[in-house]
């Protein structure tokens, strides 16, 4: 869901990004105060997430990103001159934010949300830059990016960038207030929430800011719309409960699963708390105006010759999910999230439930929650059929509406796991 940017009280952003990141930095103290702003920025946009490959040393690049274009292998952006960035200058940066174009004026490919970044301000993106020209230099060879034809041709590149790329930094709309702007600016800049929460068409475009849902490109996880009553928040969330999601991770409504636990972990719950909030009262807005059907409108009524299969469903829940989730899909406030009336469950597209029956998780390690209770996998006990099953009763019971899940339905939510 979110990520971030600007600041209402520079000196009260200041000390608390001196807080978050001193983890991270050890030699925080030496650090100036632009570079602490943009250590602060850094970890907000997640960059260490992206330009860290598993087990490998921080921003020194070699994270493979898969997609349906072929597979991006991350730089590496640590200062080091023969590998990094170390011969770039605040110029050289600002053209890769914020035109998505290379130092020595290559295309980059929006596998690096340029799209998004493009809204970051200069001021911002020159703080982010001091940061990591901060950062210590290491030298690592990354290999190649792998992408497929005919989208290795830079001239469709070209083509594609004409056609949906949009250069400018973010616009106050001067109708909402400050607070509402600053939530904007972080939603749609450094966040680059839209890079997930998005429909892509077959050349990987986004409707602008649209924040609709969509498939995330090269994991096998469905981003959730922000702007549908359906699928998550809407008007009957409080700006707490929202600000509870983001830096925490679980609330008595929510959990954040898979690549946004992850997002939650390592950059949402280190942000202040006025860019939180002001996060929490955008995203709030997106669904003011929204017209919640209810639920029996998301699904045809359940014809008899499938009872059968939601009772077989019933009876796994009974034996193996109750314990946590509750008889009445009630759950644990804070603890195990609640099936019953859970957006989540009941989405056009069941991945997330099934995954989550399949190889388990946990929410994310955050301050204010720190042990998080997990759920086990269940791939070494059910069959693809039981959990076509137990999913398909999980999204009809307890007056859910969802449509019934196959066996065919699990086997792809797998992607190229298997």
């Amino acid at each position: 869901m979110k990520q971030l940017a600007l600041f209402f009280s520079c000196t009260l952003t200041i000390l608390f990004a001196a807080n978050v990141m001193a983890a991270e930095t050890p030699e925080h103290s030496a650090l100036t105060q632009q570079q602490v702003l943009g250590a602060y920025l850094a970890r907000a946009g997640n960059c260490s997430g992206c330009h860290t490959a598993r087990g490998g040393e921080s921003f020194a690049g070699g994270r493979r990103l898969s997609t349906s274009f072929g597979v991006f292998v991350t730089p590496n952006i640590t200062p080091d001159k023969e590998t990094g960035i170390g011969h770039w200058d605040a110029d050289d940066f600002w053209q890769a934010i914020h035109k998505g174009k290379s130092r020595d004026g290559r295309l980059l490919y929006p596998a690096f949300p340029y799209t998004e970044y493009t809204k970051v301000t200069r001021k911002d993106a020159n703080a982010i830059f001091a940061y990591l020209k901060s950062l210590p230099s290491v030298s690592q060879v990354n290999v190649p990016n792998e992408i497929n034809f005919p989208y290795n041709l830079k001239p469709l590149l070209a083509a594609w960038r004409a056609l949906y790329f949009n250069e400018g930094v973010y616009t106050s709309d001067k109708s909402q207030s400050e607070e509402w702007n600053r939530g904007a600016y972080l939603v749609q800049g450094l966040g680059h929430c839209n890079a997930c929460h998005t429909t892509r068409n077959l050349l990987g475009a986004s409707e602008e800011n649209s924040l609709n849902g969509g498939k995330i490109m090269g994991v096998n996880w469905y981003a959730p719309s922000l702007s549908s009553h359906s699928e998550t928040g809407g008007s009957d969330w409080t700006i707490e409960e929202y600000i509870e999601l983001l830096t925490v991770g679980i609330s008595e409504r929510a959990v954040a699963s898979g690549p946004m636990a992850t997002i939650v972990g390592r950059s949402l719950q280190h942000l202040s708390p006025e860019d939180t909030r002001s996060m929490a009262v955008y995203l709030k807005s997106l669904t003011e105006n929204a017209v919640e059907a209810p639920l029996s409108a998301y699904a045809p009524v359940i014809p008899e010759k499938m009872q059968l299969r939601l009772d077989q469903g019933g009876k796994l829940y009974e034996s193996y999910c109750e314990t946590c989730h509750g008889e009445s899909g009630e759950g644990v406030p804070g603890i195990y999230p609640p099936l019953a009336g859970n957006r989540s469950v009941i989405m056009d597209s069941p991945v997330n439930t099934i995954r989550s029956v399949l190889y388990g998780g946990y929410p994310a390690t955050t301050a204010g929650n720190p042990r998080p209770y997990g759920m086990p996998p269940f791939q070494q006990i059910f069959r693809d059929n039981d959990v076509a099953l137990v999913v398909s009763y999980i999204r009809n019971a307890w007056g859910n509406r969802g449509n019934q899940v196959t066996a065919v339905d699990v086997d792809r939510s797998r992607g190229g796991d298997h």
